[in-house]
């Protein structure tokens, strides 16, 4: 299906060149603490009220959001470069916003949170580029509340690549997909992957505030465009025990602001991998901080059933349970991709609210970059193989392998409360901790299954 929309990247601030787009309303967006938006509708009469703020909301009714009931509203202050005509519904522009509270920056607005790692960069004359891999599964509901993949076709033992799969979900893929082209996006690949009813589209990256609004916005896009042909866009983790699990693999590099230079790529690296020194030095960083970095790229109790070394039906689960870095290694929870130049954190997964989880990676890179850290050799084995021992020799630990774990890493790593400010690091994580509680205190079908009949 192609989709063509008159006028698919107007300038933001020009209200006749949205109604000559067709544009008859305006959605001023932000994101909850999970990075799902939220919005409020305006007729495109009131665009210039809207672009200088008109839009309140009461944080008090949003999850993550630090505010009482008796506080004032915060006001959502759109971004003119980040408009976006919903492919699907041409007559609606959606407006990536920052959120202000009495004038000025709200501190514990997401993307205040990234902008201010954003500056930080800057002041090193640094310009942070991100590309997402967008990982997510497609199902259909039934009548009794269940689910399925919208291919009836029989399971296959490892139907990653399969391309009769893929021609089954055709209609929605070239939809979404043409969407994300007419967008600007430059989508230059997708496929079935391990999971049944599991896609994964690739689009070009761009810089990381960019990349961070259109991970939000597509989330959003694909559920939208699933739901047009019966079914639905889930980006939960690990939808099957037995199956591999959504990534949302950060592919990060730093340019020179002045030249635009890659600042990652170095073909005479000594290592092998293609990398320059300020690359080794941002993975150092990275390292040092991981294990609270997974609290927030892997945000759910689900997440931690992805970050397991075995519990796939084709082997491996190729998800990161190591705090360490290689080369064009997939074992390695930050791989440097053949080609050098960038670095792929792979423990971050489709559930990550993506302005908070690049804030808190940028962070820690740029600690390593500016306190000089080395990570050390690059691991080329099969890290999945290494024995305790042989980790332990290596000096390298494990990743959280739970959400409470990882809380507790969250907790105590100053990282967290640097980056997010007190206000959101307390109110995320006391939220975090209450998810966790419940999860613990459910009763499962596994424990009556297991327990009820069993003494």
């Amino acid at each position: 299906m192609n989709i063509t929309v008159p006028f698919a990247a107007p300038s933001g601030a020009d209200a006749a060149a949205l109604t000559a787009a067709g544009v008859r309303y305006c959605a001023a967006s932000y994101v909850d603490m999970h990075g799902v938006s939220k919005a409020k509708m305006v007729p495109i009469s009131h665009h210039a009220q809207m672009l200088s703020g008109s839009e309140l909301f009461t944080g008090a009714a949003m999850d993550g959001v630090p505010q009482s009931v008796h506080d004032d509203e915060v006001a959502a202050v759109p971004d003119p470069a980040s408009c976006l005509i919903l492919p699907w519904k041409p007559e609606i522009a959606w407006f990536a916003s920052d959120l202000r509270y009495h004038d000025q920056p709200f501190d514990a607005c997401s993307r205040n949170i990234l902008k201010r790692q954003l500056f930080r960069a800057a002041r090193h004359g640094l310009h942070f580029n991100l590309g997402i891999e967008a990982e997510f599964f497609v199902f259909r509901s039934l009548e009794d509340g269940d689910f399925s993949p919208l291919s009836s076709r029989q399971n296959l033992a490892k139907p990653c690549y399969d391309f009769a799969r893929l021609l089954d979900n055709f209609a929605w893929a070239d939809e979404l997909v043409s969407a994300m082209n007419t967008l600007g996006w430059d989508v230059y690949s997708f496929d079935h992957e391990d999971g049944i009813g599991q896609f994964e589209i690739d689009f070009m990256y761009t810089d990381a505030l960019t990349m961070a609004d259109r991970y939000t916005f597509f989330r959003f896009m694909a559920h939208e465009i699933a739901r047009k042909h019966g079914g639905f866009a889930s980006f939960m983790p690990k939808p099957f025990a037995d199956r591999a699990g959504s990534g949302a693999h950060f592919n990060m590099s730093l340019a020179d602001r002045a030249t635009g230079a890659n600042c990652f790529a170095d073909v005479n690296d000594r290592r092998g991998c293609k990398l320059g020194a300020l690359g080794y030095q941002f993975i150092a960083g990275v390292l040092k901080h991981l294990p609270a970095i997974c609290a927030v790229v892997a945000p759910s109790v689900n997440s931690y059933k992805r970050l397991v070394k075995q519990g796939s039906a084709s082997g491996f689960t190729w998800a990161p349970v190591l705090c360490c870095y290689g080369n064009n290694n997939r074992t390695n929870a930050l791989r440097i991709p053949l080609g050098g130049g960038r670095v792929e954190l792979r423990a971050a997964d489709s559930a990550c609210n993506p302005y908070l989880g690049t804030a808190m990676v940028l962070a820690a890179g740029l600690e390593g970059i500016e306190n000089d850290l080395d990570p050390g050799i690059p691991n080329s084995d099969n890290m999945y193989m290494k024995t305790d021992v042989d980790l332990d020799a290596l000096g390298i630990k494990t990743l959280p392998n739970s959400l409470s774990d990882a809380l507790d890493a969250f907790a105590v790593d100053p990282l967290g409360t640097e980056v997010f400010g007190p206000a959101m690091f307390g109110a995320w994580l006391d939220y975090k901790r209450n998810e966790w509680a419940s999860y613990a205190h459910h009763v499962s079908d596994w424990e009556y299954n297991r327990y009820l009949r069993f003494f």
